[in-house]
């Protein structure tokens, strides 16, 4: 009898019914044996994280290890980043989240313990790639304060906030018994509590004398066989930190008077000398005035000179608003220098690890707040060196991120040939002194390169090959613009409040090397790549006056200005005729009128000089519209090979030919639907939300206006204002609030978000129709000629200015919500343009030829077609006029549309066409040498055959569109109770898929043309509007975004590159012989003058202390540990290792009980023959002889 199997029936009904559902039955679409061949399959994908760039957010602590050349730093997070030579990263978490107070290298180890503000101490392993945790121990009675490792010990002392000392075992992470009471420390030196443990170190030439420091200014030198205090030394001032001379016969202490104390080791009675750094002396001998604490002090000796003593605080307080300063103060010289954040931890690095020696110190690590920075020593003036990592990622907010792989490969030597030339002079001629580990073997061959936008208007291109990450270019768009001198100068026509040239968005074509920039200040800029300087006498500036006002019912005029500027089919409209180009003296800011014609920035008139580089084409500015502002761009495109730049916000859209340097059509989104179409929109103004009379708005209308729109990703069914709604609105409330500091510009991301949240309703496919009515019987005219929108309420009345949303509900997707800033929600909840596709396609369904044409899409989901007409190269192309008509509606999805892409017959990407780059300021012949390059043109359609297929992908579902017949063929709900943030169409194994990144942090991935689902899992919830904003998909399986203000995570979802990853690593561990220890000397080792060494195990060990109490700290093995490799055993290997392990623990226990039982027989054998010499030797006594 046959097997039956469950699980294939199951299999198979799955596969039916996703079939089903995924593939629409339409005439015209593809049969089952017609479908396009697909490789790819689950097992290719997986998800993992890789690496992370950028600076430690919000740092805590720092250690180095001087053998190692190894760098350590902890943040408040839980966050542990190690850092060697340039390109040697590694970033790990603890689980608790908990802040990093200390860190203490196992010099030479490999080894790192990590004590946390929750009172546990880890001990991680570094001689693997990716460090794990070996051992953890929690602390249940005790606060832990401050840790000490002496160099080539195992025995950790752990200070507490009670005053008291524990030691610990770093091998076996287990407490001992011996403990140093605060009470025993101080005896009756003080009478009260000497408040917790702020210093431990031991005598650099005597490991068993312990100095202890207590914050009130108690220091007790600790003899730790004696177990008695040997010397203690009072001051009034709070103590801060404490250093040794190598000599171990002097000590410094910090206080929190400013003032630095020196003592003698046998003189507790007063301090050798008591010095101010920073006080000013008065001349009669007073006591100088008290200053800010010194927080830490360092005092290094050298063989030739005199010793450095480096400090950081202690400045006067009177320098208010000074910035953080670090003081090195070296024999009678005193520098002073200026930090640009404040000092979180600094470090001396020295030649030596042994203490009881010369320290030779050449360098100081300074952590700060938001940068690392490390001085040299050894040259006059202090120089800094320059710092090889990608730390300056956050120098001004990132406000957007791109990121493509398998990039052309002489770009990054183009842009770091360009770049090397933007670096600082003046630092170390010195190499980077952090220099442990090597570099991974990448296997990744292909280039990547990273784009960042930024607050400040800059953009920086990095490149990220092989895990790596190094900036290349920087490019300042704001040296454009005129800027306000002062706060009294800035511009009353300003639209967000600060960061003004604040980068919105890009496009970047890596082929030609032109890139386009939109602002947050309604601008956007085109630059070609030259590696020739000019200098540019006027900037070429084209002002835009988008909006969509129409014109009253009544009133249709069909002459004069208010003839439509939508061309219709087969027609071209003239640049000339479409727009004027305006001037920026036509504007009116009188104080009487509303603004009108007003950019937000003022374009520079002073001639630009123009580095060899980007160099600014053409700047391209909306202006203000009767007293409105502009609205922000919210998508952009560039095509080199059409020479067409095309934008668009809630308004509309406008292309502009940058060749030409004229504006082609600034149409409304409502006017690109062509009135033959089911989908017709009925027109509406963008500034209020107006209705038609009674005559003309039916109120069941309004009522099933909610109906047709799409659900809400997250509420329910309920009504917005509900329980849930409020507790989603105070989250983007409160995410406002923090991200306020970060960027003004991400507004219109907030009410993006806030609409998505605060919405409800779902759009039913089966009420399109709706949508016609009333639209054929009311003729609206858009005005782009620069007519005042005011003349909307001069007409009849039809439309009141003020009135609740009815019929105009059906074009607002997601209901308005309940925050603050209404206004600009309800902007956002219009029809806007969300995404733009260059391609070579065919425009209607009639046509057998391919033709430039652009794909729009908008927020509503609509895919409309655009047809371009083109003139012939050459001088044609910059004398003759481009041609655009409106295909009307290709398909329409539900939620806004993300992307879109064009594949083949065969299922391979079709590519934007682009003009390979040549340098504009070459001569003419290397100009004619390039030609223009575009795809392949697809063969001449047949009647009823598709050899293209349209992807579209929205918010809520995917769609794949056979053209010409433009017939969905298939389609996919991603996601019904979420709401997709970014898609990407990505190349990967060779070939292609969709990448989806949801609000409810899955990623997930689909096959083409099919749709299938690849990859889904649940990696990251949407905690934060940065990650919405920055998350960016790329080809290969890469992926990244902004994890902190100032870090990126990137991230793979090909199973290859996870495969090959640990190759992939940096090590950070590398074999290293420890210096020799420092020769003791002919005398001193005669007279006993040298080092002493102490046996800590006497001391220590559970023989001569004891066991410490088990309710004191918890042990806790970690997952990198033995114990910690049992529990994280999981699978069939799980299984086995398991049996393993216990079959070997179970021979070990029997190995154990046959000795055990060896020695009962040989203890039993030694008893019988005692008893028995016993019973000889009483056996013929008497009982009165015994």
């Amino acid at each position: 009898m046959k097997k039956f199997n469950i699980r294939k029936v199951l299999d198979g009904l799955t596969a039916a019914s996703s079939s089903s559902s995924s593939a629409t039955a339409q005439p015209g679409a593809p049969r089952e044996n017609d479908v396009v061949q697909e490789t790819l399959q689950t097992e290719q994908f997986q998800l993992c994280k890789t690496v992370r760039h950028g600076f430690p957010y919000q740092p805590s602590s720092m250690a180095f290890d001087p053998v190692q050349k190894i760098l350590a730093i902890g943040t408040q997070s839980g966050a542990l980043r190690l850092f060697g030579r340039a390109g040697v990263e590694c970033y790990c978490q603890h689980e608790s989240g908990a802040a990093v107070i200390q860190l203490q290298f196992l010099i030479n180890e490999g080894a790192l313990v990590s004590a946390l503000a929750d009172d546990s101490i880890h001990l991680w392993n570094l001689r693997q790639k990716i460090p794990a945790i070996l051992h953890s121990l929690k602390f249940n009675r005790e606060r832990i304060t401050y840790c000490h490792l002496p160099f080539q010990s195992k025995w950790l002392y752990i200070g507490t906030e009670r005053g008291n000392i524990h030691i610990v075992n770093v091998e076996s992470f287990t407490l001992s018994g011996y403990v140093i009471m605060w009470n025993k420390a101080i005896e009756l030196s003080t009478k009260t509590h000497p408040g917790p443990v702020v210093h431990i170190s031991d005598n650099p030439m005597d490991e068993g004398k312990l100095l202890i420091g207590f914050e009130c200014g108690v220091v007790v030198l600790w003899d730790l066989k004696s177990k008695k205090a040997d010397y203690r030394y009072n001051y009034d001032e709070a103590i801060h930190s404490v250093a040794w001379h190598h000599e171990g016969k002097q000590f410094v202490c910090s206080h929190s008077d400013g003032t630095l104390t020196t003592w003698n080791v046998r003189a507790p009675a007063k301090p050798a000398q008591i010095i101010t750094p920073h006080g000013k002396q008065p001349k009669d001998g007073k006591k100088p005035e008290p200053c800010k604490p010194i927080l830490k002090v360092e005092y290094k000796t050298t063989r030739a000179g005199d010793p450095f003593m480096v400090l950081s605080g202690g400045l006067s307080y009177d320098t208010v608003g000074r910035r953080a300063c670090l003081t090195v103060m070296h024999g009678k010289s005193t520098a002073v220098l200026e930090m640009d954040y404040p000092i979180v931890d600094f470090l001396t690095l020295c030649e030596t690890p042994y203490p009881n020696d010369y320290q030779e110190a050449y360098a100081v690590v300074v952590l700060l707040e938001k940068d690392l920075v490390v001085i040299d020593l050894g040259q006059i003036g202090y120089p800094i060196f320059e710092n090889p990592y990608p730390l300056g990622i956050h120098e001004s907010p990132v406000t957007c991120c791109e990121y493509f792989a398998d990039c052309p490969a002489e770009l990054i030597p183009a842009l770091y040939s360009i770049g090397s030339r933007q670096k600082r002079q003046g630092y170390s001629k010195k190499e980077w002194p952090i220099s442990g580990g090597n570099w991974g073997q990448g296997a990744q061959s292909y280039p990547e390169i990273i784009i960042t936008g930024h607050a400040d208007g800059s953009i920086k291109f990095w490149d990220a090959s092989a895990l790596m990450l190094q900036v290349l270019y920087k490019l300042k768009t704001a040296k454009v613009f005129e800027r306000a001198r002062g706060k009294d100068e800035k511009p009353s026509t300003d639209i967000v409040e600060e960061d003004p040239f604040a980068i919105q968005t890009l496009s970047w074509c890596p082929e030609s090397r032109m890139l386009c920039v939109a602002g947050v200040s309604a601008h956007v800029i085109v630059y070609r790549f030259s590696k020739q300087e000019i200098t540019t006498e006027v900037v070429e500036l084209l002002e835009v006056r988008m909006q969509s006002e129409f014109s009253d019912v009544d009133s249709p005029d069909p002459g004069g200005e208010q003839t439509p500027t939508l061309p219709t089919s087969g027609t071209s409209s003239s640049p000339q005729e479409s727009e004027p180009h305006f001037q920026p003296c036509t504007g009116s800011n009188s104080s009487d009128g509303p603004r009108d014609n007003i950019p937000c920035l003022q374009v520079r008139s002073s001639p630009l000089k123009q580095s060899p580089g980007y160099q600014v084409e053409l700047v391209i500015q909306l202006v203000w519209v009767s007293g409105e502002p502009p609205q922000q761009i919210t998508s952009l495109a560039i095509n080199s090979s059409y020479g067409l730049v095309v934008f668009g916000n809630s308004n509309g859209l406008a292309v502009v030919d940058y060749l030409q340097k004229t504006l082609l059509l600034n149409m409304g989104t409502s006017e690109l639907y062509s009135p033959s179409e089911p989908y017709q929109r009925q027109p509406r103004s963008p500034r209020k939300a107006r209705q038609p009379s009674g005559a003309l708005c039916d109120s069941n209308d309004g009522s099933n206006a909610s109906e047709d729109r799409c659900k809400s990703p997250t509420s329910g069914p309920s009504s917005p204002c509900n329980s849930d709604d409020e507790r989603k609105q105070k989250f983007i409330e409160k995410v406002k609030l923090k991200s306020r500091r970060f960027s003004k510009t991400v507004a219109s991301d907030f009410a993006k978000m806030s609409r998505k949240i605060s919405s409800s309703g779902e759009h039913k496919p089966d009420q399109e129709k709706r949508f016609q009515p009333l639209t054929c019987k009311m003729p609206f005219y858009c005005k782009n000629k620069g007519k005042v929108a005011a003349e909307m309420n001069q007409e009849g009345g039809i439309y009141r200015a003020k009135s609740s949303p009815c019929f105009y509900a059906k074009d607002n997707s997601f209901t308005r919500s309940r925050s603050s800033s209404v206004t600009s929600i309800d902007r956002e909840s219009r029809e806007a343009i969300s995404s733009f596709h260059f391609c070579e396609s065919y425009s209607r369904k009639t046509e057998s030829l391919v033709s430039p044409c652009l794909l729009v899409g908008t927020t509503q989901g609509f895919v409309i077609m655009v047809a371009l007409s083109l003139p012939p190269g050459g001088d044609q192309r910059l004398q003759q006029p481009v041609g655009i008509s409106s295909c009307g509606t290709l398909m329409r999805l539900k939620g806004g549309i993300l992307t879109m892409a064009l594949l083949d017959s065969t299922g391979t990407l079709l590519p934007p066409s682009y003009e390979p780059w040549h340098d504009p300021n070459a001569s003419d012949e290397e100009k004619e040498k390039s030609r223009r390059r575009r795809p392949a043109s697809s063969p001449s359609s047949q009647e009823g055959q598709d050899i293209q297929f349209a992807v579209l992908c929205s918010e809520k579902q995917a769609k794949v569109v056979a053209l010409p017949s433009q017939t969905c063929i298939y389609k996919h709900s991603i996601t019904e109770t979420s709401f997709v943030l970014r898609a990407d169409v990505v190349q990967i194994a060779g070939t292609n898929c969709i990448t989806c990144f949801c609000a409810n942090g899955h990623i997930m991935t689909l096959s083409l043309p099919s749709l299938r689902p690849l990859l889904d899992v649940n990696y990251l919830p949407l905690t934060d509007m940065r990650i919405a904003r920055t998350f960016c998909f790329s080809n290969m399986g890469q992926a990244l975004y902004l994890t902190s203000p100032t870090e990126i995570q990137r991230i793979t979802y090909s199973q290859e590159t996870c495969d090959n990853l640990q190759e992939m690593l940096s090590e950070l561990f590398t074999p290293v012989e420890t210096p020799e220890a420092p020769n003791r000397g002919f005398f001193k080792g005669l007279f006993g003058g040298g080092a002493q060494s102490l046996d800590r195990e006497d001391l220590f060990g559970e023989t001569a202390a004891g066991k410490a109490s088990r309710s004191l700290a918890q042990h806790i093995p970690g997952p990198g540990s033995m114990e910690g490799m049992k529990g994280a055993a999981s699978g069939v290997v799980g299984e086995l290792a398991r049996a393993r392990i216990a079959l070997d623990e179970r021979g070990q226990k029997l190995g154990e009980l046959e000795e055990r039982t060896a020695a009962m027989m040989a203890s039993a054998e030694s008893f019988s023959k005692h008893a028995h010499d016993m019973m000889l030797k009483y056996k013929d006594k008497k009982w009165y002889q015994l």
